[in-house]
């Protein structure tokens, strides 16, 4: 994620702007909890694919 420390802050309005112009407010927190879901089960899979390793090992 080294490419959100290069944006400046017009940069992120701009990007907030263009979310909520193609979601509209009301989809805004379905889309967020969304996201949030898929972070969770990426993270789950990659912990759970750690723990198969440690186990070959």
């Amino acid at each position: 994620m080294g490419f959100i420390q290069n944006l400046g802050p017009l940069q992120l309005v701009l990007i907030v702007v263009v979310i909520l112009v193609l979601f509209g407010v009301g989809k805004l927190p379905q889309v967020g909890k969304g996201v949030g879901q898929a972070i969770s089960e990426f993270k789950a899979a990659l912990n759970k694919s750690d723990k198969e390793d440690e186990k070959k090992d």
